[in-house]
């Protein structure tokens, strides 16, 4: 895989109430919550320190509730146009399946033996359903997306997304990547093939 020549600063959209919970997103549409909001206030107010208005900068995010508003409130802090991003929805989540919206406790007492798959092998686990993947196969789109970078860039996305992030450019075992914490009040940079949590 062609990791970018450019900068990238990446931010995990803010906290969620299902992020508290620990309810299983996913793709599912969830708004950030209010420590979220000051989660991206934050991250705006670095990024603005680090890059100013971002002139030459793209800006995109995960089509998703949570990262678009993260990504707007990063705009807003930073003085420019709240709404002038794009999507792309190869950033999206990866995908639950039938397990988004639930919490891991309730599916592991209705299906003990498929969280205990998972846990053996987080990276390559599919969860049930037919639109449900695997980290494996989330780390091909982003690869994909990551491959396709030309320009200094600035991305919201996903943990799991980012966990990808960390397997293609420092070479993590699938197992390490899956299981890496990816906090929400920080930016992490991408240069000359390094990632730097700021």
């Amino acid at each position: 895989m062609h990791l970018p020549d450019s900068i990238v600063y990446f931010s995990r959209h803010g906290e969620t109430d299902w992020n508290v919970s620990e309810r299983i997103q996913g793709q599912e549409d969830v708004d950030i919550n209010g420590r979220g909001q000051l989660q991206a206030v934050r991250n705006g107010d670095l990024l603005k320190s680090l890059i100013g208005e971002g002139a030459g900068f793209d800006f995109v995010a995960s089509p998703l509730r949570r990262t678009r508003d993260t990504m707007e409130r990063i705009r807003t802090r930073m003085g420019i146009d709240p709404w002038a991003y794009r999507t792309d929805d190869r950033l999206m989540e990866v995908n639950f399946g039938e397990w988004q919206g639930y919490m891991m406790a309730d599916i592991e007492l209705r299906s003990p033996e498929m969280v205990a798959a998972r846990a053996r092998d987080k990276w390559n686990f599919i969860p049930p359903g037919p639109t449900a993947e695997s980290y494996a196969t989330l780390a091909k789109r982003m690869g994909n997306w990551l491959s396709e970078v030309r320009e200094p860039t600035v991305c919201v996305t996903h943990g799991g997304c980012m966990r990808t992030i960390f397997q293609m450019v420092e070479g993590l075992d699938g197992h390490d990547a899956a299981n890496l914490s990816i906090t929400q009040d920080k930016i992490l940079r991408l240069e000359k093939g390094r990632l730097t949590w700021m």
